[in-house]
């Protein structure tokens, strides 16, 4: 305590990079610190307006929710005040003192202590009010929350510190009063400062007055909530700006959808998908961030469900004309109009993105890299539109190199005769499932195999049975016969000839006698080419890294035992065929190991296969 009533406080690690950093930027669009500071100031007069329905006395009289701008160019002061919620005491520190967003804290996570790479942080986050550093060696706030008769003044330099006061009784909500910079002058400019209201706050739906020299106050941005706007009457310049306002975000909208629905169901969306990563795209709690509205009043953004998880990449507002003003953010959720209104702008959104996708296959590509991952999800979920979400997706494949994608629509365009499968691949990484043995049967015979390396579609291929009555099918099942597909012969000079069936018949019950409960059975395949053995499982069986999976989730306890398929045109196999009643354990134990490293299994004994690899090698190098 240094004075009377007067708390000196240190601000937190995080926040000390944070202001470090733009007190010495040298970022050259420092605008956006106005830009910051009035969307703080919406967003308190949106809490005020929302906390009045139930509770009016705290609105008092005063309902005209606004936002002023003042500027005292003899003092180089310029100030942003509003009649919103306010802060209390302890909501200053917390609020300008501590890390109160996540994207705060993100942010000073990546500082690396050089400038040049540091600097350029500032565009990829929104840092809120600590932007103002940017131009002001001093920042003084006071505010007066709504229903208190107590005001406060909290005042930093932004170096290490800050102090909180009792301040003289002021109007409900907060004034922020920047001391400006040598060199900052530029925003002691009236006309300056209104045309950066316009270009990028002109979307606010709360009245911007900028005071004159008279103290008059002059509205400069629209006040009109862009959303209620006709679509012909918004520039892409004005989506952009809101855009920006609701995500934080610092990039272009990759999509904009203005939707005005009539009839049974009335309401408002304006949403936009994003031309880059969220940082809580894949945060555990999968929360969505579209904001709801009830006739132009902000109700909530987080307890609103009114886009599925899958679509959390989405930023934006929904505004009903239907839902009552009071209506308790506790029972949002069980509310059945808002499951209506979220089940049609889902199917809104989807069908504008298959539209996106097949007019611009390009642009596509950069959006399914972000969130294609995100939207499979849904196929996971019981009451998704699956069909239209397995529309809008897009796949590898091993017909396309890694950077062309194909859609279900496409890859049923181009199935042999007699395919009555969807045949798919699922692994780590593409490079690794374009070298499997279970594709080379496949791809000799020109039968195109989708390739799946998201976590996600070990999950969904397990739900989703078919597309337009085509079955998916993985390629690593037992019970696959090419035979019956028409596909390309094969070139002669690729023919082996087989070891005689009696042979093969004997070598297959010879390998189960030796690798016991190891492999529920042994048989021969077709879906081998340059390759002896692979693994496979049995019709209803699960994928290798789905069981992988639920093993290390303590799900399931064990694997279970594998079908060992082999190649009867392999010279490997014609030779133990040939040698079948010979001691061949280990060149049987070599090609099983072999055939799990392939398939990412574990080796039980790798000291056996070590020992019996070292003793191959030294009887090939003794021939």
């Amino acid at each position: 305590m240094t004075k009377k009533n007067e708390e000196k406080l240190k601000f937190s690690a995080e926040i000390t990079k944070v202001l470090q950093l733009m007190i010495h930027s040298l970022y050259t669009n420092k605008d956006i610190f106005l830009r910051e500071l009035i969307s703080n100031s919406s967003d308190a007069c949106d809490k005020l307006r929302y906390a009045a329905i139930t509770e009016p006395e705290l609105a008092g009289n005063d309902t005209n929710y606004a936002i002023t701008i003042e500027i005292d160019a003899e003092n180089k002061l310029l100030s942003i005040a509003d009649n919103g919620i306010g802060m209390s005491r302890d909501e200053l520190i917390a609020n300008l003192g501590t890390i109160a967003k996540s994207g705060t804290q993100e942010f000073a996570s990546k500082i690396t202590g050089d400038d040049k790479k540091d600097i350029p942080l500032i565009g990829q986050f929104g840092v809120g009010f600590y932007s103002s550093f940017m131009v002001a060696d001093k920042i003084s706030v006071t505010s007066t929350r709504a229903g208190s008769k107590e005001s406060f003044l909290w005042e930093s330099d932004g170096i290490g510190e800050f102090t909180v006061k009792p301040a003289e009784k002021s109007p409900r909500g907060t004034k922020i009063t920047l001391h400006l910079k040598d060199g900052s002058d530029d925003y002691l400019d009236s006309f300056r400062i209104r045309h950066i209201i316009q270009t990028y706050s002109d979307h606010i739906s709360f009245p911007i007055y900028l005071l004159d020299d008279d103290k008059n106050p002059q509205q400069v941005n629209t006040g009109s909530a862009l959303w209620m706007r006709p679509k012909s009457d918004v520039t892409p310049e004005q989506y952009k700006e809101f855009y920006h306002h609701v995500s934080h975000m610092p990039d272009e909208p990759w999509m904009v959808m203005h939707n005005k629905a009539e009839g049974k169901l009335e309401y408002t969306s304006l949403l936009f998908a994003p031309s880059s990563k969220p940082m809580d795209l894949y945060q555990p709690e999968r929360k969505t961030r579209v904001k709801l509205y009830v006739k132009r009043v902000f109700i909530t953004e987080e307890h609103a469900d009114l886009v599925p998880a899958y679509l959390r990449f989405l930023r934006g507002v929904v505004d009903s004309e239907d839902l009552p003003l009071n209506i308790s953010r506790e029972t949002l959720q069980h509310n059945p109009m808002l499951a209506k209104i979220k089940e049609a702008v889902t199917k809104k959104f989807l069908t504008e993105l298959k539209k996106k996708a097949e007019s611009s296959e390009e642009e596509y590509k950069s959006f399914w890299k972000n969130f294609g991952a995100v939207l499979k999800e849904g196929l996971c979920e019981a009451y998704s539109p699956r069909e239209q979400l397995l529309d809008v997706c897009r796949f590898h494949s091993s017909n396309n190199n890694d950077d062309n994608l194909t859609s279900l629509e496409s890859y049923i365009s181009r199935m042999k005769e007699g395919q009555e499968n969807i045949f798919y691949l699922t692994g780590e990484n593409l490079n690794t499932l374009r070298q499997s043995p279970q594709l080379e049967g496949f791809t000799s015979r020109g039968i195109e195999v989708l390739l799946l390396n998201d976590h996600v579609d070990d999950f969904w291929v397990n739900v989703v049975q078919d597309y337009k009555g085509k079955q998916f099918k993985s390629v690593t099942r037992a019970d696959i016969d090419l035979e019956n597909i028409k596909g390309d012969k094969p070139e002669e000079k690729e023919e082996k000839p087989e070891a005689p069936r009696e042979d093969i018949d004997k070598l297959c019950q010879r390998i189960k006698e030796i690798l016991g409960t190891s492999v529920s059975e042994v048989r021969t395949t077709q879906k081998l080419g340059n390759s002896a053995v692979c693994l496979a499982t049995k019709e209803g069986g699960m994928d290798f890294r789905l069981e992988r999976f639920l093993i290390e989730q303590k799900q399931i306890a064990a694997a279970a035992a594998k079908i060992l398929e082999i190649n009867p045109k392999h010279p490997i196999i014609r030779h133990l065929s040939e040698k079948s009643d010979a001691n061949i354990d280990d060149a049987v134990w070599l090609l099983f190991d072999q055939a799990r490293i392939l398939e990412g299994e574990e080796i039980t004994d790798p000291a056996a296969f070590t020992r019996r690899l070292q003793s191959f090698v030294e009887k090939s190098l003794a021939a």
